[in-house]
């Protein structure tokens, strides 16, 4: 989409365009050649687009740090990143390695919580965490080569979901893993009917909770939850009323979290005869019988695709019509948000991370067009972020952050172009 400036700015303000100008031809010439250690020095939401709900014209400017997360033991091979999460002092990054045929077996790392705080200046590039990674016990031939795809938080101690494809139709074979006293993380064994079966459809997000954990999914049924006190046995929770698809629509769950009054998941329902759908969220104070309600988007379809806890409210972020959006819940209920980042012809891409931190909340979103990263304070105005690299939207790319005190981290997995890690705190606006 063009950008349209005024025609004439303030000294200042030109001279900063002249300098980020100059940053901008120096990463076209640098692109080429940069190391693969290097991030790009320019990345993609460098400067706030026209239809942007951006406070103000500068973008935030995080002192974005590598991290190098260790090899775990075993065989060789290269890590595969999928996701990450942040409780307790502790910080979670989970997937896998794959051997130089191919052949996977699940990983996990853990950090302790960074020594900095707000007002003291940020470690050296590349310190502050200090990874370690944990020792994981499969239990099924499938577990001995899963990725773990989701992870959850609760209590400084991890949750994950892994797969691996296998039998005779190469379908996903689904396992739990939960970390122990010791450290270690464990296989949970399930009957293939649990996350699997002739009603299955996807198994997605985890998370934990003062209840326990809830796992979102869809079934054949419509949106699908998976509960348990201590992620030892999840049980199924399918079929049931508001959270089944009925008359009033198609139902879709998309994601959890915990909430002060028990559990929040997100999703969209399709009306019949509508084109696309409309946000929807779900609420349960123990996982197992849900209340739903629609979401006003307008005459446009949306849906919500992410959803954290941000101190007393939940922000949400999916899509409104032709770009994406924000929810908020506060005391007074569910209101619209802020629109994050412009409007998209063709498409307003996906959610692929959001993360809450304590000055406010970090959407990443994916579009063909590239990647782009917005924070908001309070999910009505959002501001760009500068990324460490630029995120080209392909089949293979994972990205997911996760955020704890002030502290962000973001995980990219370009497939054959290697994973990455980064950490940066937020906010930070440009000096």
């Amino acid at each position: 989409m063009p950008r349209h400036r005024p025609r004439r700015a303030s000294g200042p303000l030109r001279a900063l365009r002249g300098v980020l100008g100059v940053v901008a031809g120096l990463a076209v010439l640098l692109a080429g050649c940069r190391s693969s250690e290097r991030a790009a020095p320019e990345p993609d939401g460098a400067a706030p687009a026209p239809g942007s709900a951006a406070p103000d014209p500068g973008s935030l400017r995080p002192d974005w740090r590598a991290l190098t997360l260790p090899t775990p033991p075993g065989a060789p091979g290269r890590l595969l990143l999928r996701d990450a999460a942040a409780c307790g002092g502790r910080w979670f990054v989970v997937g896998a390695v794959a051997d130089a045929a191919g052949v996977t077996r699940p990983a996990a790392w853990s950090s302790p919580a960074p020594a900095s705080s707000p007002g003291v200046s940020a470690a050296p590039r590349g310190t502050g965490f200090a990874w370690s990674p944990l020792r994981l016990t499969p239990r099924t031939a499938y577990g001995a080569e899963n990725v773990l795809t989701a992870v959850g938080c609760r209590d400084g101690r991890l949750a994950a979901v892994g797969a691996k494809s296998g039998g005779v139709h190469g379908n996903p074979r689904i396992s739990t893993w939960r970390q122990l006293a010791d450290g270690s993380v464990v296989e949970v064994p399930a009957e293939f009917e649990v996350f699997g079966g002739p009603d299955a459809v996807n198994v997605g997000r985890i998370a934990g909770g003062p209840a326990g954990w809830v796992i979102a999914g869809n079934r054949g049924t419509g949106a699908a939850a998976w509960s348990s006190a201590d992620a030892g046995e999840f049980r199924l929770v399918s079929g049931v009323p508001e959270l089944a698809s009925d008359a009033a629509g198609r139902t879709w769950a998309a994601d959890v979290t915990a909430a002060a009054s028990g559990w929040v998941l997100v999703g969209s329902v399709r009306a019949p005869g509508r084109p696309g759908g409309d946000p929807a969220v779900w609420t349960s104070p123990d996982g197992l019988g849900w209340r739903r309600q629609v979401l006003p988007a307008g005459d446009a379809p949306g849906d919500l695709q992410r959803v954290v806890r941000a101190g007393e409210r939940l922000v949400g972020v999916g899509r409104r019509g032709d770009a994406l959006a924000a929810w908020v819940r506060d005391v007074a209920g569910w209101r619209p948000g802020g629109a994050v980042g412009p409007s998209a012809a063709g498409g307003s891409g996906q959610v692929a991370g959001l993360a809450a931190v304590d000055g406010g909340v970090l959407a990443v979103a994916v579009a063909a067009a590239g990647s782009s990263a917005w924070f908001s304070t309070d999910g009505g105005g959002w501001a760009p972020v500068r990324l460490p690299v630029a995120l080209a939207a392909t089949p293979d790319r994972s990205v997911a952050v996760a955020g704890a005190g002030g502290e962000v981290l973001l995980l990219v997995d370009g497939g054959a172009e290697g994973a990455r890690l980064w950490s940066a705190r937020l906010p930070g606006r440009p000096g």
